[in-house]
Order: C-alpha cells, then structure tokens, then sequence
C-alpha cells in the first residue's frame, strides 16, 4: 500500500506548511479525488492549486467524516486539540505539526530517520506528532553520531527564518526590506522587533525563572523524548534572523566515547536525511540558499572540539557542525509526509 492509495486530509491547507504538504502528496503520486484540502470558513469553496490541476477547499466538519485514512495537520494547536480527536473517532491517524501532543505520553513525537520504528505495530499511537523544526533538523544531523558513539551534550544556537512563524511573518520580512531600501522606518508588526536588517532572540515567551525561551524548551523536551534520553544535556540559543526560508543551526555535540574527526565524517556520511557539504579549501559550506526547498539537512564545518581531546591522540570528545535545514520542508511538511509513509508502508 502506498500513499496514493489513501484518503488524505490536510487541514490548513492555504498555510505555508499546508501548501507544501499539498505540493509533496501530488509528487508521490495521490490523485487530486484521493486528498481532502480544509481551511478556515471564509476559504470553504474557493480552489487551491494541486499539481496541474486544482482541489476546493472544504470545512474541517467536513473533510472529518469524508472517510480520511490519514489527516495531516497544519494548522494550530487550538485546531489540532479540538479535531484531532474527532478525526480519530472517524477512522484516521491524525499527523500532527503543531505543538499540541507532542509531549503528551500517548502521542508519538517522530523523526522517521532518527525513531521511524515509534510508528510501526499494532501498538502505534494513533496520533503521531512532528517535532519542532529546530529539533527535527538537529536530530537528523547528529543521530547517527549519537547512535554510534552516544551523546551526553548537546550545545546549539539557532539561526531561524522568518517563514517559522508563518506566512505573515515572511511578508512582513519582504515588506520591511522594501521600506528599509527606501530609506524608511521598519515597522513590526508580527514580530516584536523589525525583522529587516536585525538578528534577535526568538520571538517566543521567556521563563522568567530559567531564562529559556519557548523555543528552547522545546528543543529540550523534544530531543530528550525522541531520543529516550530524559536526563540528555541540552543547551540551545534561538535567535530570528533576515532569512525568509531555512534555519541555520551551530552544534556542538558532546560524545560518550570520543572518536577521530574521520571517524565522525564517515558516520555522517551514512547518515539518513543528511548531505554534507564540506569543502574547505573552497570554502563551501551549509547556508540559508543552499538548503532551501531541499529535502536533506545540510551539514559542514565539522571539526573537533580541541578543548576536549580524547584518551587516545587524534581523538576527541566533542565535535562541531554548521547545519541548515528547509524548516518548511523537512523541519514540518516533508516531516509529515514521510509520518504519513510509514503509516501505510
């Protein structure tokens, strides 16, 4: 069985994550009948794009009793916590982009490279939740490092695009670049500080009694939950960047058993999901251009920790990486669609 053999739902499908997710469904070949694409109540009856051809837009009341196999959610939290277990009720396994059961104990919170296998069986959690981005690309960069040699530290800042928060968010960037080029003022509206021209910390709320962010809370959470480490080191930094698409990650993982520099750059290059993109000499490397509307995770700059050298010459136990990730594609969307794979595979 295959994906094109199934009724799929995609709930916001007028969204940034929704529109791609339409997009990766025609590629692998389901027929425009085959997917149910729902918005928002103003939207119910007008077409959307799907492939060469078109699909209409339906209420989520109705795409829930359309007799979905699978509903990929790319909406809310709020949506996903009220419908979810609708669709449920309805016959469907509910993937899930937002954060609303990621961290609940009954829901799965799934890589496919790094814990595909929380899927399979007839015990499978019948809601399956995507990771944050931030989490999902740096799991996919490291985890067959992890796997190999085990990691006891994760040390990472986070260069995050606009598009992360949306579709205004990325219109705003463009609309505040123009009027910056104008010799106007940028003026915030989504984001709590222009986004043109700036670099700032993640917009999301910070705990006044740990100082992380929302943001960073979740790259803990999740990375300790996906990898069934709860006492894993994570230190992450999240800041917002003038990048319309992909997210950019600086990591430092911490190893149980410390290896040699080639000894890493094999490991990563028989890493799932990853293409390394490396060259020194020429000084090419991972960036915000390169990894868009690219599925793998990009990773360079690997280079040993020389702080924190190994039992045995040329060996280390830290290790470096510069990565960047299409947080649209496999930080959500692509995410989704390979949940959505293993379900039916």
């Amino acid at each position: 069985m295959s994906l094109a053999d199934t009724r799929i739902a995609v709930v916001g499908a007028t969204g940034v994550v929704g529109i791609e997710t339409l997009k990766l469904l025609h590629e692998r070949g389901v027929p425009a009948d085959a997917v149910v694409a729902c918005a928002s109540a103003r939207r119910v009856g007008q077409s959307i794009g799907y492939g060469d051809g078109i699909a209409t837009l339906v209420s989520i009341e109705d795409a829930c009793v359309a007799g979905c196999g699978i509903a990929i959610f790319a909406a809310t939290s709020d949506i996903a916590r009220q419908w979810g277990p609708r669709f449920l009720e309805a016959g469907a396994v509910v993937v899930d982009n937002s954060s609303a059961f990621r961290m609940d104990p009954s829901s799965a919170l799934v890589v496919p490279e790094v814990n595909g296998g929380d899927v399979a069986g007839e015990l499978a959690p019948r809601i399956i939740a995507n990771p944050n981005c931030s989490t999902i690309i740096m799991l996919v960069a490291v985890n067959t490092i992890r796997t190999r040699l085990g990691c006891t530290r994760l040390d990472v800042c986070t260069y995050q695009a606009a598009s992360g928060a949306g579709l205004a968010a990325m219109e705003e960037l463009e609309s505040q670049t123009a009027a910056v080029l104008r010799g106007q003022a940028a003026v915030p509206r989504v984001f709590p500080e222009p986004c043109a021209f700036n670099v700032f910390s993640h917009n999301s709320a910070v705990d006044i009694d740990t100082g992380l962010n929302v943001e960073e809370q979740k790259m803990i959470d999740e990375a300790r939950k996906i990898w069934r480490q709860p006492d894993l080191a994570v230190h992450p930094t999240c800041v917002r960047v003038p990048v319309l698409r992909t997210h950019c990650e600086a990591i430092t993982i911490e190893l149980a058993e410390a290896a040699t520099e080639s000894q890493v750059r094999e490991l990563l290059a028989e890493s799932p999901g990853v293409e390394v993109v490396d060259a020194r000499a020429g000084g090419v490397f991972p960036t915000s251009l390169r990894a868009a509307n690219c599925a793998p995770v990009l990773v360079g700059r690997v280079r040993p920790d020389h702080t924190r050298p190994g039992e045995t010459t040329g060996t280390y136990r830290a290790f470096s990486m510069f990565v960047a990730g299409d947080q649209i594609l496999k930080g959500a969307a692509l995410n989704a669609v390979q949940i959505a794979e293993l379900i039916v595979g």
